[in-house]
């Protein structure tokens, strides 16, 4: 998944939840203009960012690996 489309389904579920930039980056611990960027596109989220981040909005973070070979 792209950075972009992180922080698409970040921003919505923030905006499905009804809560401002500020409560989400206080309650997970980031700073606001990290969480301005992620929701751009702008960043490239830690897995630490995005941990905090998918907590507070009752997200489930999932990781898919591939195989490079074909």
């Amino acid at each position: 998944m792209s950075r972009y489309a992180i922080g698409i389904q970040l921003k919505n579920r923030r905006d499905h939840l009804r809560i401002t930039q500020s409560e989400v980056a206080d309650l997970a611990g980031i700073s606001i203009n990290t969480l301005y960027k992620i929701e751009r596109g702008q960043a490239n989220p830690t897995l630490e960012s995005l941990e905090k981040l998918t907590s507070v909005l009752g997200l489930e973070l999932t990781l898919q690996l591939k195989s490079l070979e074909a």
